[in-house]
């Protein structure tokens, strides 16, 4: 039996081999480029913003673009130091090209999936190429793009403006810059590969034994890992001045675990670490200098719980990043997603294709313990993804979690489906005992009959009985009137979702019908035709009925945005205001913060000193756009015409009776538009 050479004397392999060529194939990039087309690009020009992050964001980038100050952000004129700039920039500059829209602020989000759906497609190619089929060596990349492209968890929240897609745009790109660096960094050395693919075989000895198993000297690409590590640290610096210093965690802590677990640490002093160094510090830096050089310590008020001086420096780098990880945040003003619920969502989050993620997983972690060419092309692929997905995972299981922060692990859980399905396809057309393919096929089929048809032919059932059986809204009921209020979920990203009741299914008759069509598909039906072993149309048959589900998903998420947006709101401002007339939110900034986008002017906060410009409002220059009960009423009675949006009119009304007429101009989603004028 030849013996297995030792690590130290193995190349990476993750660049493939002659049996695994790379190659981009136009039909797949059209295959996932119609999806992002349909979902994503074809998404951006509607809804309305929402209030709360997703407006937040994108009026600081077009309050950035005002002020022509891009170093310290501003919300209603105040400062706001919660995030780095890069969201910010990216929206500003989607609005100085294509003028002041929403749709043009979300343009860079957008074009970010592209570019993480090709990153994928990419990195797939390399890590899978050798157990797809012969003909289409990419079929792990391509099925990896497209379960990124239509899972729940990306389509989602990529809804609203929020960093964390790029976060899996930078964490994919950095993964695969390092194998590339690291590979560069090998001196020449023995190369094990397989020749032929040898026919199958239960035994592992069998394999070693198989004549077109053999070692050979072959030596590895000769170029310098320069270029690969200053795209890693590029990469690296972009992530942090887009979700701050995670961006920087996860990446390093994987090139660590991976170097230690493959044994190569001491390549450590091969891959150009100080011109990377010098390049990411170029770039990440002076955005740093320039927020704590212009934003310094200021005396704050005692008894909240800060410092006695604090400025940008004590909140961005303490108070957002440590105090945040430890649950000590000032003001605690986020949810905290229990951990079995974290950890459940996930499964949620990469549906349909979480379907076959357990046999994914298992069959990652049964190469790892495999005799089969230890440290071989997808021995090292599955450590990569497994370190990949589980240093985040594990990260935000022991700290503070939102219900989508694990996004940028969905790539790398992506990667691992599209291998198992790749290899799925690889069986039909060739016996091999190549590691990780053994048993795919079988492993596809119990994970689409004992996962996607019941789940299909349940959601079939629910979303056709409500889609028959809901009653028609009356004339004059509107979906607000229908909900029930659950505010005591509303720090959750999705908290909104609970409102919903049975009745309120009548205004969603169309998209119901749609996703019940389209379950029918994703579970029955794609099963019949893998079954009958056509299992690239099967996969493909799932991809289209996910963008069905998607696309009616989308028409629900319109008819609900009255109800977590003010657009319609801003609108009926917008279509009365005179010079001099004032806005007021009734209560924090984030019940109404989509008016100050559409509407471009300041609002003024009642009982609102809260959480977002809570900290920058005590620096001595911020507008005192703060008022109390006793202000709104001088006010009411004032001089100016005053808009007032608010959740609770008859209280309202009662209130300023006495001080003025109250006049009740537009109400949507719950939130009715008062004013001290016609």
């Amino acid at each position: 039996m030849t013996s297995t050479p030792a690590v130290s004397n193995l190349p990476l392999s993750i660049r493939g081999s002659a049996t695994a060529p790379r190659a981009w194939r136009w039909s797949s990039l059209v295959l996932i480029t119609i999806p992002w087309l349909i979902l994503y690009l074809g998404g951006i020009f509607s809804p309305g913003l929402l209030d709360d992050v997703d407006s937040i964001y994108i009026e600081i980038a077009r309050e950035m673009m005002q002020r022509h100050d891009y170093v310290t952000p501003f919300i209603d004129g105040i400062r706001f130091f919660d995030k780095p700039p890069l969201m910010y920039w990216l929206a500003a500059g989607g609005m100085h090209l294509f003028g002041v829209h929403d749709w043009a602020a979300r343009l860079p989000l957008a074009l970010g999936v592209l570019a993480l759906l090709f990153a994928v497609y990419a990195l797939g190619i390399r890590l899978f190429a050798a157990i797809s089929p012969a003909h289409a060596p990419d079929r792990g990349g391509l099925y990896a793009a497209l379960a990124m492209a239509l899972s729940i968890g990306p389509w989602l929240y990529t809804r609203f403006y929020i960093p964390d897609i790029f976060i899996a745009l930078w964490m994919t790109l950095a993964v695969h810059l390092f194998l590339i660096a690291v590979d560069r960094a090998r001196e020449p050395r023995i190369n094990t590969t397989l020749s032929s693919r040898p026919k199958s075989s239960r035994s592992d000895d069998a394999a070693e034994r198989s004549p077109n198993f053999r070692t050979q000297e072959s030596p590895e690409n000769p170029s310098s890992p320069l270029l690969p590590m200053l795209g890693f640290a590029a990469v690296l610096a972009f992530n942090l001045l887009t979700k701050g210093l995670i961006g920087i965690v996860f990446p390093l802590l994987f090139a660590i675990l991976y170097l230690a677990c493959t044994r190569q640490l001491s390549l450590v002093r091969k891959l150009s670490l100080i011109p990377a160094t010098i390049l990411f510090l170029a770039i990440a830096l002076p955005w740093h200098i320039l927020a704590a050089l212009r934003n310094p310590a200021i005396t704050m008020p005692s008894g909240m719980g800060l410092p006695h001086k604090a400025g940008w420096a004590w909140f961005y780098l303490y108070n957002e990043h440590i105090a945040r990880f430890l649950g000590r945040r000032i003001p605690h003003d986020y949810g905290q997603v229990p951990i079995p619920l974290f950890w459940l969502l996930l499964v949620l989050w990469l549906f349909p294709w979480a379907a076959f993620l357990p046999s994914a997983i298992l069959a990652a972690i049964r190469q790892l313990r495999s005799r089969i060419l230890p440290r071989s092309h997808i021995h090292e692929a599955v450590l990569a993804l497994l370190l990949w997905a589980g240093i985040i995972l594990g990260f935000f299981t022991l700290s503070s979690r939102q219900e989508y922060y694990h996004l940028p692990a969905l790539p790398a859980l992506a990667l691992l489906v599209g291998a198992l399905l790749a290899a799925a396809d690889n069986a039909l057309t060739s016996q091999t005992s190549i590691p990780f393919t053994g048993d795919a096929r079988k492993h596809v089929l119990r994970g689409s009959l004992y996962g996607l048809v019941p789940i299909g032919g349940l959601l079939f059932a629910v979303c056709g009985y409500f889609a028959l059986t809901a009653p028609s809204p009356r004339p004059g009921v509107t979906l607000n009137d229908l909900l029930s209020s659950n505010p005591a979920l509303y720090n959750l990203s999705l908290g909104h979702i609970f409102d919903l009741t049975g009745s309120a299914m009548g205004f969603f008759r169309w998209p119901l019908t749609v996703v019940a069509i389209s379950m029918l598909l994703l579970g029955p039906g794609q099963h019949l035709i893998r079954r009958s072993n056509r299992t690239f149309a099967a996969n493909l048959l799932l991809a289209a009925a996910t963008t069905g589900i998607l696309l009616a998903a989308h028409e629900g998420y319109v008819r609900f945005n009255p109800i977590l947006g003010s657009k319609d709101i801003a609108l009926g401002i917008n279509a009365r205001a005179r010079a001099g007339d004032l806005i007021l939110i009734d209560g924090e900034l984030t019940s109404g913060s989509s008016l100050l986008f559409y509407t471009q002017q300041p609002a003024y906060l009642v009982n609102g000193r809260v959480n977002g410009p809570w900290f920058g409002s005590f620096f001595p220059d911020a507008p005192h756009l703060f008022l109390t009960d006793d202000d709104l009423t001088r006010l009411w009675s004032g001089p100016h015409r005053i808009f007032l949006l608010t959740y609770h009119p008859a209280e309202r009304t009662h209130d300023l009776a006495p001080f003025g007429p109250v006049r009740e101009l537009t109400e949507s989603g719950g939130k009715t538009l008062l004013s001290n004028r016609n």
